[in-house]
């Protein structure tokens, strides 16, 4: 009802009790006026004292009046809802793929051109009291940049970034964590955050993902994984060609174990839509507001209409 999660003070529900007590009252009042009866033999006469209609008219007002009754009830109880309200902080790690995977060109100019652009783009529309962290994902992962508010000193770093050698997306994780519990704290001691995976899903050496990830999910960050590439996806690399397909199963593993998202970002369209589903998630957080006002604003609106209601039927009986 109007969106109700739970009422500040529940036990002041007890005075609609008050409201079988009224109908059972109405319908017994018609009922004694239905038995005493109005001894007319001359319908035309009848007619013209009540109108056709009038009955019902009655019935509409006295539910109006009731319904009015219910939500004044409500209100008194001090109603509450959910509200999304912006963050005040929060803390975004990007975990950004440099392995030499990603250097392949299935998703033009590469996958890690592509990534690098993309999440610059991201922190570019992140509001500027929004700490960001950066990790580069390779066989070495490093936090290369300590959650802070700024943005363009992050950003300078990912232009910089170069391709590396092997792939450890647990200990990438791992070290994202890290750069977690250095971010800013709310009063209640918690952390706000998340952590943003940009990577094809090769994995290579290191911690295995899926145990970081329960880490992760332990500390209560969700990780939103998005996976860079195609299966046609090929690296030369030593005089070979390597096929690199990305591991869309692991990403999503990863993201369902954390409560995150997975996508998939085959072209830049669904990159975007990507970008934009997560900052929707970061932006905003669910916190109850009390709703009182609007059972009174209903409450207003019931008794309105049975007012309308009994002057047309004063109106009509003139």
């Amino acid at each position: 009802m109007l969106g109700i999660t739970s009422l500040m003070t529940p036990s002041r529900l007890w005075i609609l009790v008050i409201i079988p007590v009224l109908i059972a009252a109405y319908i017994l009042i018609i009922r004694r006026k239905s038995r005493q009866g109005m001894r007319y033999t001359d319908t035309t006469i009848l007619g013209q004292v009540l109108p056709k209609q009038s009955q019902w008219l009655r019935h509409i007002i006295v539910s109006l009046a009731l319904l009015s009754l219910i939500a004044l009830s409500f209100a008194w109880a001090r109603p509450e809802g959910t509200d999304k309200v912006p963050r005040e902080s929060a803390t975004v790690v990007l975990i950004l793929d440099v392995s030499m995977s990603m250097t392949a060109t299935d998703v033009p100019p590469s996958r890690l051109e592509n990534a690098k652009k993309a999440a610059i783009d991201f922190i570019g529309d992140l509001p500027d009291e929004f700490n960001v962290a950066l990790v580069s994902l390779s066989g070495t992962s490093m936090l290369l940049a300590p959650p802070t508010t700024e943005h363009d000193g992050v950003i300078r770093i990912i232009q910089n970034l170069q391709p590396q050698e092997s792939s450890a997306i647990g200990d990438a994780i791992s070290t994202a964590l890290v750069g977690v519990q250095q971010g800013p704290k709310a009063n209640d001691g918690e952390v706000s955050a998340m952590i943003v995976l940009l990577s094809d899903g090769a994995n290579t050496n290191g911690q295995a993902p899926l145990m970081a990830a329960q880490d992760a999910k332990d500390m209560g960050v969700p990780i939103y994984t998005i996976a860079f590439g195609t299966d046609n996806g090929y690296v030369d690399y030593e005089d070979e060609r390597h096929q690199v397909p990305p591991d869309i199963n692991l990403m999503k593993q990863i993201a369902d174990e954390t409560g995150g998202k997975e996508y998939s970002a085959d072209n830049v369209s669904q990159l975007n839509r990507a970008y934009d589903d997560i900052h929707s998630s970061l932006g905003y957080v669910e916190t109850k507001k009390e709703i009182t006002a609007n059972f009174i604003a209903l409450c207003l609106v019931f008794a309105f209409a049975a007012s309308v209601g009994a002057v047309l039927m004063g109106v009509r009986f003139r």
